[in-house]
């Protein structure tokens, strides 16, 4: 399991609208050392794109640990995704835990957002990110489906809070009045999506007859599949058909009580009055040089539409540096997912943003 990604698919801007808050550079705290444990969950009320079985939820749990775990490092494929020890004791304190979910990157996985879940779970969150169906490296193979019906991704988050809360391991240690989400690039979408933010099919297709060029219109570097490919998709797939019919609705979860989104996508998809609507806090952060969410299209929508939302740009941070670092196999056979330029520290700003992610949280999750 520990090997499940088989390849990697090959100044400041002005902020409208948006308060603005600070982020430090601080040594990162860890008051527990940090557990992981995978979970292959399901969703029994839809099928995976192959239409043979459930949709599958793999997810990975990172939790703190009982004092004296001994962590070691934990490399995946391409990535150095932390430090953590597998199977580990939960840390017993006689009270519950809040929860984070985190949704990855398009064609990424958990583990590409380790060092951000790692962090929180090491001051105290149970954190859980799950391996998005046909839209992550995770899989043996990935699914065009799976880069089209991104709508589905809140739903999983929804389908995974019922499946931790029932889980005899984790439902007595969660507090289910304490529970957020985080993600990135259209994980973040997800993230924004999960608390009220509803798209516009009709609008994106307007967008792109504008803008055709943009990151938002084009399949991402992640994806190996081609113009045709996707057209026939579009033209030919029912289910796909279907699910395009049904975009618009909303996606959130009750039970989610703010979001925390990195490098979002979908900003000029997203309708303005779903954004209006969302009275939860909101935490948004993007790199100043991101091509991919670009912040004029995307982040700094989010933050001046969504009432109280707050927003920093990271001066000379591109989309890939909130993946996880990349180990020597990584930097060879991955030169675009792992390369920073020059003057941007990977860790540094995981750092910086991790802590920012531990303030945030523990602020609005009372």
């Amino acid at each position: 399991m520990l090997t499940f990604i088989r390849h990697l698919f090959s100044s400041l801007a002005l902020i409208a609208s948006a308060s603005q808050l600070t982020m430090a550079v601080e040594t990162p705290l860890r008051p527990y050392p940090v557990g992981l444990q995978m979970k292959q969950y399901e969703d029994a009320s839809r099928l995976d794109w192959s239409g043979s079985k459930n949709r599958p939820l793999a997810t990975a749990i990172w939790y703190p640990a009982s004092a004296g775990t001994v962590e070691k490092d934990w490399d995946v494929a391409i990535f150095k995704a932390g430090k953590n020890a597998i199977g580990a004791a939960p840390a017993s304190t006689g009270g519950k835990f809040p929860l984070i979910l985190i949704s990855h990157g398009t064609g990424g996985s958990a583990a590409s957002m380790a060092w951000l879940a790692e962090r929180l779970a090491a001051n105290g969150y149970i954190v859980a990110a799950v391996n998005h169906h046909g839209n992550t490296a995770y899989e043996e193979s990935t699914r065009l489906e799976g880069f089209v019906v991104w709508w589905d991704r809140p739903r999983d988050l929804s389908v995974l809070i019922d499946k931790l809360l029932a889980d005899p391991t984790w439902g007595n240690k969660i507090d289910a009045n304490r529970i957020a989400v985080a993600g990135f690039s259209i994980g973040g979408y997800t993230a924004l999506a999960s608390v009220g933010g509803k798209i516009s099919y009709a609008q994106w297709e307007e967008f792109c007859g504008k803008y055709a060029s943009n990151p938002n219109c084009k399949l991402p570097p992640e994806a190996r599949f081609s113009d045709d490919d996707l057209h026939k998709l579009l033209k030919e797939n029912q289910r796909v058909k279907d699910a395009i019919a049904v975009s618009g609705v909303s996606y959130s979860d009750a039970r989610i009580k703010a979001a925390y989104a990195i490098a979002p996508v979908a900003g000029r998809v997203v309708t303005k009055d779903s954004m209006a609507a969302i009275q939860l806090p909101v935490r948004v952060v993007v790199g100043a040089a991101d091509d991919q969410a670009i912040p004029e299209f995307n982040a700094q929508i989010y933050a001046a539409n969504i009432p109280g939302a707050t927003l920093q740009v990271l001066p000379g941070v591109t989309h890939y540096t909130f993946l996880a670092s990349c180990n020597l196999r990584g930097k060879l056979v991955a030169r675009q997912f792992c390369a920073d330029p020059e003057g941007v520290d990977r860790e540094l700003t995981h750092q910086q943003v991790a802590t920012d992610a531990v303030k945030f949280f523990n602020s609005v999750l009372h």
